[in-house]
C-alpha cells in the first residue's frame, strides 16, 4: 500500500479513537475538549490532502518527502493518542480511581 493510504488509514484511526466514549470524561477532567475537536479537524482536512498526495507521490519528490515527514508526525501522535487511550480504558475500570497529574510530569497515575 502507498505511503499516503498508509497515514489516511491511521488518520482515521485515530479521528476514531478521539470519538471514543473512554475519551469523554478524559477530555472534560484535563479541560482539553476544544484542543481534541481542533485536533481533529486538522486530522480531517490532512485526510484530503492526503487523497490528493496519493496519486502525485510517484511523479513528485516534493510530496513524496512531505509524506515521509508526515508519517514520522503521524506515527508519534498515534502512539501518543493510543497511550491516551489505554489511560482513559484503565481509568473507567477503576472503580473510584482519580485521574492526576503532577506539574511538568507527563506521566497518568
Amino acid at each position: 500500500m502507498a505511503a499516503a493510504g498508509v497515514l489516511f488509514d491511521i488518520a482515521e484511526k485515530v479521528l476514531v479513537m478521539l470519538a471514543s466514549p473512554a475519551l469523554e470524561e478524559m477530555k472534560m477532567l484535563w479541560g482539553v475538549k476544544d484542543e481534541i475537536r481542533k485536533l481533529g479537524n486538522i486530522i480531517s482536512a490532512i485526510k484530503a490532502v492526503l487523497l490528493d498526495a496519493e496519486e502525485k507521490q510517484a511523479t513528485s519528490h516534493q510530496v513524496r518527502d512531505w509524506l515521509e515527514k508526515l508519517q514520522e508526525a503521524v506515527y508519534d501522535a498515534d502512539d501518543l493518542l493510543d497511550e491516551f487511550h489505554t489511560q482513559a480504558k484503565r481509568r473507567r475500570l477503576v472503580p473510584g480511581n482519580q485521574l492526576t497529574r503532577q506539574a511538568g510530569d507527563s506521566k497518568w497515575t
